[in-house]
């Protein structure tokens, strides 16, 4: 079974940056879309971005321009960049599989906030 830990998160004014790292074992990253997930109080759970195996990116219109999705294979690491950060980023963001798996991680608490 897939497992995913997710980091990087905290808290960070409005206009602020963070990157997230998301580590994945127990499967070989380089054959799966990857991507980034978030959860904001009260609210579903909702994509955020994905990445192919081919490196092609997605993103949710609300954070283009500002996010940039990337994975590092040879690491078995999936990263989000997020730039320009907006009190309605404030959620817990996950990573996981496009489409999604059953196991998720603990998530990551992003917090934008002045």
């Amino acid at each position: 079974q897939v497992q995913l830990v997710e980091s990087g998160g905290g808290l960070v004014q409005p206009g602020g940056s963070l990157r997230l790292s998301c580590a994945v074992s127990r499967i070989i990253l380089t054959v799966y879309t990857m991507g980034w997930y978030r959860q904001a109080p009260g609210k579903e759970r909702e994509w955020v971005a994905s990445i192919t195996r081919n490196s092609i990116t997605n993103y949710v219109d609300s954070v283009k321009g500002r996010f940039t999705i990337s994975r590092d294979n040879a690491k078995n690491m999936v990263y989000l960049q997020m730039n320009s950060l907006k009190p309605e980023d404030t959620a817990v963001y996950f990573c996981n599989g496009v489409p999604k798996w059953n196991s998720w991680g603990q998530g990551t608490q992003v917090t934008v906030s002045s």
